[in-house]
């Protein structure tokens, strides 16, 4: 009796001291959080950042002004202002290089956005799935910029390439001569090809990568994705890392209902990179509650372009630098 007793005793002070370190490791941990300088070594959220972008400089803008971002992107009111600005922010003859998303999971990522169909559902020219609406929207702000380049185009995650490689839109290979072209090459696309997956972004970073270092001239890539990327996708974050060493710029736009929880992590984090090197914009969030929704996705899909420019070519990586 006396020997349980004892062990009675003896599990409750174990109990006690127990309790009393977790209470005293938390409040470390929270000491730590608060800590100033690990607070600056923590990279702020990228909508903190949007307030400095040297594109809100260029339009004469000041930091109190663009506080109310919903106001800002309401002032843009067509496509063609969106492009002036970037014309405004110096960038020359821009490249664009497209990826689009045929992976399975688009089957059912529309039943909010797109009353329960595929997002690649093709309906004729009067309603455009989401794919195409971007692709609309994007191509309106972009042509001014493009001065005549062609876009190579190409599709991943479909039931031939899976997460291991891309395919061209025009089946001989053959890059589209402008965005209508591209938005013909799509459709037909869409309607024949096999959704399979998984979703890896790295077989089209990588592509990307081929194309610019044969040029090294500054190239955007467009990657339209409905988000659902395969765990521990490994793959594409040293992807990202890796083209960081390249004049590219990627801009993922999430199609879908999401969440977007593994691309917001490339956009925010990934420090290896030499430069803030890619972008997410949510369509759905992008063209919410907003006066003209396709000025609106093209201004955040663009927005940190002109500082990227400028950070690719402080590098050293742009054709006639010293790399």
């Amino acid at each position: 009796m006396e020997a349980l007793i004892c062990f009675v005793i003896a599990m409750m002070t174990f109990l006690l001291l127990f309790d009393q370190y977790c209470h005293e490791a938390s409040q470390e941990r929270t000491q730590v959080r608060t800590n100033g300088a690990d607070e600056e070594s923590v990279p702020p959220p990228k909508t903190n950042r949007y307030y400095s972008t040297s594109l809100f400089a260029i339009l004469g803008l000041s930091r109190e002004e663009v506080q109310n971002f919903a106001a800002f992107r309401d002032r843009f009111r067509s496509f063609a202002e969106v492009s002036t600005a970037m014309l405004r922010a110096g960038l020359p003859d821009i490249h664009v290089i497209i990826g689009i998303d045929f992976s399975a999971s688009n089957e059912w990522q529309g039943r909010k956005c797109f009353r329960g169909e595929s997002l690649h559902a093709i309906r004729g020219n009067s309603i455009y799935n989401p794919y195409q609406k971007v692709l609309s929207s994007l191509g309106g702000a972009l042509m001014p910029l493009l001065h005549g380049n062609p876009i190579p185009a190409f599709g991943f995650g479909d039931s031939r390439t899976k997460d291991a490689d891309v395919f061209p839109l025009i089946d001989s290979g053959s890059p589209c001569l402008d965005f209508n072209d591209l938005m013909c090459a799509y459709s037909h696309t869409a309607q024949r090809v096999q959704l399979s997956g998984p979703t890896s972004y790295a077989p089209i970073i990588q592509r990307a990568q081929d194309i610019v270092s044969n040029s090294r001239a500054f190239h955007i890539l467009l990657i339209l994705t409905d988000g659902q990327v395969a765990n521990g996708d490994a793959a594409s974050r040293r992807a990202i890392i890796a083209a960081s060493h390249h004049p590219l710029s990627i801009v993922i736009v999430g199609v879908g209902d999401g969440p977007f929880l593994s691309l917001e992590e490339y956009d925010d984090l990934l420090p290896e990179r030499l430069f803030d090197n890619l972008q997410l914009v949510k369509h759905v969030d992008a063209t919410r509650n907003c006066r003209n929704p396709d000025a609106s996705l093209a201004l955040h899909a663009l927005m940190e372009i002109p500082d990227q420019y400028r950070a690719i070519a402080k590098l050293g990586l742009l054709k006639g630098q010293a790399a």
